[in-house]
């Protein structure tokens, strides 16, 4: 069991898939209001969850109906179970669900347009590219073995409401899908912001907020830099202390 930067404890297996600084940066880049239900599709251990329940308390009112309430969904059931031993460790039953489930079965989990807000840090390869790993949690994690791409944004479109957000994080070398993905579920891009290792250096990671069917200019947002030699930078710092 390992301790959050926000104080919450969450349990992890360091032989199947650990929370990497990926999941951090897309709670930092999320936004939510007052009141929102939030869904993590492909939720692994609940970092997601359990870090933006924190950043949400400075949206609480003195009124219930106003707390922010949120979901993880995850197909692997080891990964699920410790999720929600997660939510037991800190109490957190009354804001946190965590189901065991098929993001591609959503439809049949879950009501249509019941969120405000849907999240994902997916697998980032696709099936080709996987490579044996120690683990075939690892595995799943990394590679689009029990979804794909396609498969995470059909999902968010039929969870999500009319307007609502849709915030992952991926690769740069997959926008072309990503976008092609949106158009076809009818999300338009709204935010972007690229992750790099260094100043010198390809983006590694591009963030992206797209709503559903609520067109607008796409926002690039100033990139962010992670490391100025060994040290990580103070923007990267800062930013991720956001979540």
């Amino acid at each position: 069991m390992d301790t959050l930067s926000n104080g919450y404890k969450i349990f992890q297996d360091d032989k199947a898939f650990c929370f990497g600084v990926d999941a951090i940066l897309l709670c930092a880049f999320s936004k939510m209001k007052k009141g929102d239900k939030a869904i993590d599709l492909g939720t692994g251990n609940g970092i997601i969850p359990l870090a933006l329940q924190k950043k949400s308390l400075s949206l609480r009112s003195s009124h219930k109906k106003n707390a922010c309430h949120f979901t993880g969904l995850e197909i692997q059931k080891q990964a699920a179970d410790l999720a929600y031993r997660s939510v037991l460790e800190n109490g957190l039953e009354d804001s946190i669900d965590i189901v065991h489930g098929d993001i591609k079965r959503a439809d049949k989990i879950f009501p249509k347009a019941s969120f405000d807000v849907v999240l994902s840090n997916p697998p980032y390869m696709k099936v080709q590219a996987a490579k044996e790993n120690s683990s075939k949690e690892k595995t799943i994690a990394r590679h689009e073995l029990l979804c794909s791409l396609d498969d995470i944004v059909a999902a968010a479109a039929f969870l999500v409401k009319e307007g609502g957000s849709f915030f992952m994080i991926h690769r740069p070398f997959r926008l072309q899908e990503i976008f092609d993905a949106f158009a076809k579920n009818g999300f338009s891009a709204r935010r972007a912001r690229f992750v790099y290792p260094s100043a010198d250096k390809a983006p590694e990671m591009v963030l992206i907020e797209a709503r559903k069917n609520l067109k607008k200019d796409l926002k690039i947002e100033p990139p962010l830099v992670m490391y100025q030699g060994r040290n990580k930078t103070k923007a990267f710092i800062d930013y991720c202390s956001t979540c």
